[in-house]
């Protein structure tokens, strides 16, 4: 992949490559990138909430897999979504032993996107419906990072189904791995803003 100089804040296209140059040239690449239909997008760093929440998430999700056929990564394995997209989640729980490709995983049970103001429509709008079509996802949840709010798409019956927490004493379950979290838990040393009083 060539050396590109980009705003990693804005998700605008680099350029059109083939998926077999992209994934050879992200083996070595500085910057860790996105593929959707042929274009790659730059990501941007995390803040110190993003990732204190992942780590509190990760730390929790790989105690409990500990011992099973399942694993949990953090924002640098790339999932494959279908053959023309690749997304880093930031928390990812896949099952699919890691083969002959150490880079990647394609059968995930769990994601988790943690938002900002400036990721959230591309997490809302583009990536959660894409995860939404992975054959035995189970569990997608959206953590916000400026404010307690969880957003959880769960796979219930055939369908997918919302629910929403916002209190620090509720708990966030995770069916497909069998824990749960209050998100006290998971909001843990993240400092979040202190809604205004009007």
């Amino acid at each position: 992949m060539k050396s590109i100089e980009v705003a990693v804040s804005l998700r605008k296209p680099i350029e059109f490559i083939t998926v077999e140059d992209y994934l050879e040239g992200e083996k070595d690449s500085p910057i860790r990138h996105e593929y959707v239909d042929g274009h790659v997008f730059a990501m941007a760093g995390a803040s110190d909430r993003h990732n204190r929440i992942a780590i509190n998430l990760t730390s929790r999700l790989n105690d409990s897999l500990s011992d099973g056929p399942c694993a949990v990564f953090m924002s640098d394995m790339k999932l494959v979504v279908d053959a023309n997209t690749y997304y880093y989640p930031d928390v990812v729980v896949a099952c699919d032993p890691p083969g002959d490709d150490r880079y990647t995983r394609r059968q995930p049970i769990l994601i988790v996107e943690i938002t900002s103001h400036t990721t959230e429509r591309t997490d809302r709008f583009e990536k959660l419906p894409a995860y939404k079509r992975i054959s035995g996802l189970k569990e997608c949840v959206l953590a916000a990072q400026d404010q307690m709010f969880i957003e959880t798409h769960r796979m219930i019956d055939g369908q997918w189904r919302a629910e929403v927490l916002t209190k620090q004493e509720e708990e966030l379950r995770l069916d497909s791995v069998g824990l749960s979290l209050t998100l006290a838990e998971i909001y843990r040393n993240a400092e979040l803003d202190t809604p205004s009083k009007d």
